[in-house]
């Protein structure tokens, strides 16, 4: 009997601490990324480029102080900001959806976000637009096959969420079509490589600057989704229960979908098709917090950065070569997919 009356201090004990342990394994990792590489920078040395960042009066800094500001400040922290990012958007996203169509093995691409933005961005390679452009192209196509899903839903009346679904799944198909369409009419030598590598995923070319210019839409991205986890709550006990406990269910599902669809074109539009994020994560995360969507979003967003910072540590470190982003992530999720569908009942108790 005792050791009964204990488990649910335990389990209470490790919804509350699990948040405050994800972010300092978080932090323990992104220090740890940012020494090892090609050109290990040590602990000091990376101390004494924070302190030179803090003192702008401080003197003309040596070679190998400027030479580390370029290998962290130009390359390994934009990359590593970019990581956490994108595995937080990712899964916090992916978790949003679950609640909101109330299933276990739905992710953020159940709309058509991801076939969008990457059909955007082929087609901005295949006309030789520039990098920016080509992201500007990917967000943008991940939002027009969202908002044609979401128009196709409501062409028909009955059951929303089963529309949303159907409408999804012919916006995923159609711009799937129109990339091979692109991929068809790209030049084999040069641009269809291009095309071909980029859909793989990556964060080679994670930059300062985009990063920079990302982070306020990643960030403000998933507060919304933290100020919804209310909604989120009451959309998974269905949507005749959501409206009679006072909910507008579907401005709450709009706003929901478009916050998703900005992160998650976002996502496709930095580091291309990065996949099993947005499924797997967020089951690690509820069954580390429970089903409250106040708990498991910022739970999921700490675990989905820290799983992709990692996995984007062995994509650069493991090999002589750096192993796309999106191959890595599949080869790890794919084996623990089992694992879900076997916890996804009990997870979601």
């Amino acid at each position: 009997m005792i050791a009964d009356r204990g488990k649910p201090a335990r389990a209470a004990f490790l919804s509350q601490g699990a948040p405050w342990l994800l972010a300092l394994l978080l932090a323990v990792a992104a220090v740890w990324s940012l020494t090892v590489g090609n050109y290990p920078i040590s602990l000091a040395d990376q101390w004494r480029y924070v302190l030179d960042l803090c003192d702008p009066a401080a003197g003309p800094a040596t070679r190998q102080a400027r030479l580390v500001g370029v290998v962290l400040g130009d390359v390994r922290a934009p990359r590593l900001l970019a990581a956490v990012l994108i595995g937080a958007a990712l899964s916090t996203s992916g978790a949003a959806y679950q609640s909101m169509f109330v299933n276990p093995l739905v992710s953020p691409g159940l709309l058509g976000v991801l076939a969008g933005a990457s059909c955007g961005a082929a087609l901005a390679m295949l006309a030789e637009l520039p990098w920016t452009a080509v992201q500007g192209c990917a967000f943008a196509g991940g939002v027009a096959a969202v908002a044609l899903a979401l128009g196709l839903a409501r062409l028909s009346r009955g059951d929303r969420l089963l529309l949303l679904v159907l409408g999804g799944v012919i916006s995923t198909a159609l711009f799937t079509a129109l990339l091979s369409a692109v991929k068809y009419l790209a030049d084999p030598t040069n641009q269809l490589p291009a095309i071909t590598y980029w859909l793989m995923g990556g964060l080679s070319r994670a930059d300062k600057e985009t990063v920079l210019k990302a982070t306020p839409l990643f960030v403000l991205g998933m507060a919304g989704l933290f100020l919804f986890s209310r909604q989120l709550d009451l959309l998974s006990l269905g949507d005749e229960q959501a409206r009679s406990l006072g909910l507008s269910v579907g401005r709450a599902r709009f706003w929901l979908i478009a916050l998703s669809t900005v992160l998650s074109a976002a996502t496709v539009s930095i580091a291309g098709l990065v996949g099993w994020v947005g499924l797997i994560i967020p089951h690690a995360g509820r069954l580390l917090v429970g089903p409250s969507n106040r708990r498991l979003l910022p739970t999921a967003g700490l675990l989905g950065g820290l799983y992709l910072l990692l996995v984007d540590d062995v994509s650069r470190l493991a090999f002589g070569v750096e192993i796309p982003l999106g191959i890595l992530t599949a080869l790890v999720g794919i084996p623990f997919f089992p694992l879900v569908l076997r916890n996804a009942r009990r997870s979601w108790g």
